[in-house]
């Protein structure tokens, strides 16, 4: 029993190394993808044109993301791995439009410098997501808590416009996110060992913990970069 027991476990770990393997593949092209389509509108003045014809279509945009996210995180089980892959790049396309649009707000340098600092964080969090053996879900109820008080935050901040405010959501959404990412990725790697098998069900489980971990990883990167880019009056 204690052999069976302990063959048993090492393919669970066997598994589950895949399956982060194929995780972390599937965000960094989905984030690529995302860069590379945000950088080449930005350098396109008929996008500008066309945005200032149509002013709607960035939030047009972001209602379909969340329409897709939505849809992955409820169905992604239930369809192939092709379709599920094929809406998880039409994310990052449309995630690349919005945030086009940071090329006008901030420089290159700063999106280049934010970007890494972001990956530097974002790789140690995930590391000890992983690696501790403590239990992070009381941190992760408390983190998610605070995210709904942030995006109240954000919404009243809209008709008040405090500088204070903005400064406090800010360096409060960074420390949300960066333990958010340590409990996803806690929380994902429980989810691999519960399901222990490296197949197409087990690659969606990978690709629905790549979308989470990617929105952590977006929603820190532009936390970061109101902090890099500088003070607002």
């Amino acid at each position: 029993m204690t052999e069976y027991t302990s063959t048993s476990t090492a393919q669970s770990g066997v598994a589950v190394r895949s399956l982060f393997k194929s995780l972390y593949m599937q965000m960094a092209a989905a984030l690529a993808v995302t860069g590379l389509t945000a950088f080449f509108l930005a350098d396109s003045q008929a996008y500008w044109d066309f945005l200032a014809n149509n002013p709607s279509f960035i939030w047009i945009c972001l209602f379909a993301e969340l329409g897709l996210v939505l849809l992955l995180s409820a169905r992604v089980m239930r369809m192939s791995i092709s379709a599920a892959t094929l809406l998880f790049i039409a994310y990052s396309v449309l995630n690349g439009v919005t945030l086009s649009t940071i090329f006008l707000v901030y420089e290159l340098g700063t999106i280049a410098t934010t970007f890494f600092v972001t990956a530097g964080t974002f790789f140690a969090m995930s590391v000890v997501g992983y690696a501790t053996k403590m239990d992070l879900s009381r941190v992760g109820n408390v983190l998610y808590m605070m995210l709904i008080g942030l995006l109240i935050a954000t919404v009243v901040n809209i008709f008040v416009a405090s500088s204070t405010l903005y400064w406090i959501i800010t360096y409060a959404g960074v420390i949300i996110f960066v333990g958010l990412t340590a409990w996803d990725t806690q929380k994902i790697k429980q989810m691999f060992y519960e399901y222990g098998t490296n197949d197409k069900s087990g690659h969606k489980l990978a690709l629905l913990g790549a979308l989470t971990l990617y929105l952590d990883f977006i929603n820190l990167f532009l936390f970061l970069l109101r902090i890099f880019g500088g003070s607002r009056d």
